[in-house]
């Protein structure tokens, strides 16, 4: 397929080159000037829409974030199935999955603004595969990539259940480390959204349902990765489930939490079969939890149906509270419709105190969130609407308002330059 750039040259620049071509002058001061290479922002989003029943990504590049009409899709960038598109913030380089397969491709973003396939040293495709490590399909999110450096990087696989250390740069694979534990008889694991670095380590949360039925397995774990020594291990504790968000407090520590489906199915089956969705803690250092550490996330929210943690600002994070008086929970409703109602509200927790307090102006939305950093003091979350269009919100200046949106589900978003 043919890739269209989104920032194309103009006709007349065009014009101008062909005649300086075909002009055969050997006066310099004659010649026309180079162009001047684009040196403003570049915010590549990834969206996946359904065609025919099938999905579908595209690869969209936007220079401004705020912006009051959606995206166009007409020049983007075609992927097949559910592409991710990770890399390490502001170095041009853009890594592109798909859940289509094993591939990782390389683009570059050119001087003027456009996004190609980068080539190796022999002039072929710069792409990696994690097949021959047991990977079949990259799926789930963005940050099941994780970048050290330009020359060293993580894949977390849930499927085959192993980490993936790679090579960015050569688009090798270094070694393939098998998770153990992961795995629990009757039971389906997922990842993090949002891992988080302590020192030398990214600690991935995992969150554990039943295989058959409605429910969560009572069961909280974190996968440790050491970037120095590449190893992985996976600590458990018991006393709660779904614990799929986390984040660093003010002491170093990582806090985490039971995400807002596991809060929807406890509200909706009730505590006879769903542990009580929780905060725990955890030392990165010794890889343990306090076990003198337990919140249950109701009594932080006035007994409000509470699940998630998001990173905040000054030593805080956000919790997502079920509003009720927006959302009503029927009898029998699934728990899935009611995590993704558009009635969850933010409320700010500090992590030292462990109080929180109702962010009365931001508005409600989605219990689904994304974070993605537009610049290094702003900060946007995602929201999924019915009519299948993502809104980037903001969340720094706590209003919520509406910065961009696009057409279809935006699992990746990346500042290119």
């Amino acid at each position: 397929m043919k890739i269209r750039s989104f920032f194309p040259l103009s006709r007349i620049t065009a014009a101008a080159l062909a005649l300086s071509l075909f002009a055969g002058c050997n006066d310099d001061d004659d010649k026309d000037p180079e162009p001047t290479p684009n040196t403003g922002p570049v915010y590549a989003a990834i969206t996946q829409v359904s065609v025919d029943g099938e999905s579908q990504s595209y690869i969209v590049l936007t220079d401004k974030v705020d912006v009051t009409t959606p995206l166009a899709l007409e020049n983007a960038i075609e992927v097949p199935g559910r592409a991710l598109g990770s890399g390490i913030a502001k170095n041009g380089l853009l890594y592109v999955s798909s859940s289509e397969g094993a591939v990782v491709t390389r683009y570059k973003l050119t001087a003027e603004g456009k996004l190609e396939k980068d080539k190796d040293a022999q002039g072929r495709d710069a792409e990696v595969s994690f097949q021959g490590s047991g990977v079949s399909s990259i799926g789930e999110y963005q940050h099941q990539f994780q970048y050290v450096s330009e020359t060293k990087a993580y894949y977390i696989d849930g499927r085959s259940g192993k980490v993936i250390v790679w090579n960015p740069t050569a688009m090798t694979v270094t070694s393939a480390i098998t998770l153990t534990g992961l795995t629990i008889e009757g039971a389906l694991s997922t990842f993090a959204t949002m891992p988080v670095r302590v020192g030398n380590k990214i600690i991935i949360p995992i969150g554990w349902r039943p295989s058959a039925g409605i429910g969560i397995t009572k069961q909280a774990g974190v996968v440790v990765v050491d970037t120095v020594a590449d190893t992985a291990t996976i600590v458990t504790d018991d006393r709660c489930g779904y614990v799929r968000d986390g984040v660093v407090g003010p002491d170093g520590l990582v806090y985490l939490a039971t995400e807002a489906y596991g809060a929807a199915v406890y509200r909706t089956a009730g505590p006879e079969t769903t542990p009580v969705p929780c905060l725990l803690r955890f030392n990165a250092t010794t890889q343990t939890y306090d076990r003198a550490f337990f919140r249950n996330l109701a009594d932080l929210t006035n007994g409000n149906a509470t699940g998630s943690l998001l990173r905040g600002p000054n030593g805080t994070a956000y919790l997502r509270v079920l509003d009720e008086t927006t959302y009503t929970v029927v009898p029998g409703v699934h728990p899935r419709p009611v995590a993704s109602a558009v009635a969850w509200k933010f409320w700010q927790l500090n992590l030292s105190t462990f109080t929180a307090t109702e962010v009365t102006t931001l508005p409600v939305s989605t219990g689904s969130t994304f974070l993605y950093d537009v610049t290094d003091s702003r900060t946007l979350f995602t929201e999924f609407t019915s009519t299948s269009t993502t809104n980037f919100r903001d969340l720094t200046s706590q209003n919520g308002a509406v910065a961009f949106s696009t057409q279809g589900l935006v699992f990746s978003f990346l500042q290119l330059r």
